[in-house]
């Protein structure tokens, strides 16, 4: 870890006032504590993190430092190798900080054929943890089960479903199914009969019913497992039941039947509860729904499609909760394979934990329709974030907690007047649409990162890079999280009022007079303006540009590339003298 890093981290400990999910700070002083195994396991079955031993989090995080650094990193890497299961190897190393010394260890998560890590003294039920928030957790049996089975490829949809026969099966479905079987993959299916044709796509196995079978084309799975359906509830108030009027909810289904029955009925009830909504188009407006179709129904299908079908999951439902505020789509069974919240939405990333169900829905169509349940091409993302994007609408919140995935879609649209009016009042000339996008987003209070601003605006990650250091430039945004774990907040000068209130005439940060007295009397590289305002080198560029332009300061050096440029003020007009 580069030691500026070390300094940002720091920085932003003592801002939060507490750790947080890829950092954690232990006092140390001579020893290292018990609960280091723990996050030692937690980090390597997460996303990784740093673990800082020697700053003292009751004392706001003081540099209390660590007495014996040497032998502090040798019994970290001892821990590492011999109590983990598997053996761990963070990058170790000792760093000179307020006049102490911090043992700093950067540990990576472990891929996925690899976990959970463990600690060998209690087992890998009783001694495997996951980050979070800015603790651990231990994690349940069930989640234990999942790492476990996602090491290789589940099996659970191919599973024989004892007691059922053909007769189980939808006669309809079955039928359009195999009809398309032989048009789309004639040369393994068209000369096979039915029941070889069924067995040969793993919808029998022997004369039973698969499991994806059954959940494909049967006639009535539930009768079979009544809880692998998917539940619908509209609630009254952002946070459920409303307590003053009694109301419990507005709507509650429960949808049942093969998969392309739940889907179908699961989007006729969020037709019904939904409302329409104006959206800005150019110069009119046009009337949309809450939330697009395309992104609600690969939303459903992606919960029922991914989510997870052992023995321990099949009491849970899929649960869809419509508030005033958001939709939430919610199914058992984290991200599987390669899939990871930082990659999801881009094209073609794909990993199937229930592959022979996907298989199958490839070929079974959604009631009165010629469309396939899903096209198994890993574009169901995409799709989702394309069709957020077209209705002007922030992009779906994922998070995966391994026993879970949830998509939460908020409730607002993106560039509404309010956001519109807001942006307007900056003054800022030359933004992108995607950095309008991005700026509605955190204007509407969503959370803002790279993956994020993707997202909302279909960019790679260097152009949203990119946009997103020239609004930290512009001062319109404030960078924390240090820059491996990066997310971005409003800067204090430009925070709207209120969402819902009037819009007020924003008071801009004017960095020019701060560049200008760093400037008195002397020259100056931008290296030494950065150290010597503490504003960011992004920043001190742009209003050197500004005071440039102005013609109240000048260059040393034509070429202002040059690593040999500095500045120095000019006497030929006065800061009062421009307008800014």
């Amino acid at each position: 870890m580069l030691h500026e890093e070390l300094i940002e981290i720091i920085a932003n400990l003592r801002v939060l006032g507490g750790d947080h999910a890829f950092v954690e700070a232990k006092r140390a002083e001579t020893k290292l504590p018990k609960s280091v195994r723990e996050t030692l396991s937690a980090f390597a079955n997460t996303n990784g993190g740093v673990l800082i031993l020697g700053l003292d989090e009751t004392q706001g995080f003081e540099a209390t430092g660590v007495r014996d650094a040497a032998k502090l990193e040798a019994d970290l890497a001892a821990m590492c190798s011999e109590n983990l299961e598997p053996p761990l190897r963070p990058l170790i190393g000792t760093h000179r900080f307020e006049d102490a010394d911090l043992v700093v260890a950067e540990i990576a998560e472990l891929p996925a054929g690899s976990k959970p890590a463990y600690n060998r003294g209690t087992g890998m039920t009783q001694g495997s943890f996951i980050r979070v928030a800015d603790g651990d957790r231990k994690l349940s049996p069930y989640e234990v089960q999942l790492m476990l089975a996602n090491r290789g490829q589940p099996r659970d949809d191919e599973q024989p479903v004892p007691g059922t026969t053909v007769a189980n099966l939808d006669g309809a479905l079955t039928s359009t199914f195999l009809s398309r079987l032989r048009r789309h993959r004639g040369r393994a299916f068209a000369n096979l009969d039915d029941t070889s044709a069924l067995r040969r796509a793993k919808i029998l196995v022997g004369d039973e019913l698969s499991l994806a079978g059954l959940l494909s084309l049967g006639e009535y799975p539930q009768e079979f497992f009544p809880q692998l359906m998917l539940t619908f509830v509209h609630y009254p108030t952002k946070s459920g039941p409303d307590p003053r009027s009694g109301t419990r909810f507005i709507d509650n289904i429960a949808a049942e039947g093969p998969i392309p029955a739940i889907v179908d009925e699961a989007l006729v009830a969020l037709r019904r509860n939904m409302k329409r909504r104006s959206t800005i188009r150019g110069a009119g407006r046009a009337e949309t729904w809450e939330y697009p179709e395309t992104a609600l129904r690969e939303a459903v299908v992606n919960a029922l499609v991914h989510r997870d079908y052992s023995g321990p999951s099949q009491g849970t439902q899929v649960q869809v909760e419509m508030y005033p505020d958001r939709l939430v789509i919610r199914n058992p069974g984290g991200l599987y394979g390669s899939v990871r919240e930082e990659n999801l939405g881009v094209e073609g990333t794909s990993s199937a934990r229930n592959a022979t169900l996907l298989k199958v829905l490839e070929d079974t169509p959604l009631p009165g329709s010629d469309r396939p349940i899903c096209e198994n091409r890993g574009s169901g993302i995409p799709a989702m974030l394309a069709a957020m994007r077209d209705a002007k609408l922030s992009p779906p919140r994922f998070a995966d907690d391994i026993s879970t995935f949830s998509a939460t879609f908020p409730n607002h649209t993106l560039m509404g007047d309010g956001a519109v009016q807001w942006i307007a009042s900056l003054h800022e000339h030359g933004l992108t649409d995607s950095q309008c996008h991005g700026l509605a987003m955190l204007f509407h209070g969503e959370t803002l990162n790279n993956q994020a601003y993707r997202n909302a605006n279909d960019l790679d990650s260097r152009v949203a890079t990119e946009e997103l250091g020239d609004l930290v430039a512009r001062g319109l945004l404030v960078p924390a999280g240090g820059r491996r774990y990066a997310h971005y907040t409003l800067a204090d000068d430009v925070v709207p009022a209120s969402v819902d209130g009037p819009v007020r005439e924003q008071r801009r940060a004017d960095r020019r007079e701060e560049i200008l007295s760093a400037l008195d009397e002397k020259e100056a590289s931008r290296a030494d303006l950065v150290a010597e305002t503490g504003l960011p080198d992004r920043t001190v560029s742009r209003w050197i540009g500004v005071l440039l332009r102005q013609g109240l300061i000048e260059a040393t050096e034509k070429n202002l590339r040059s690593p040999n440029v500095r500045y120095r003020r000019t006497r030929q007009r006065t800061l009062d003298e421009t307008s800014g």
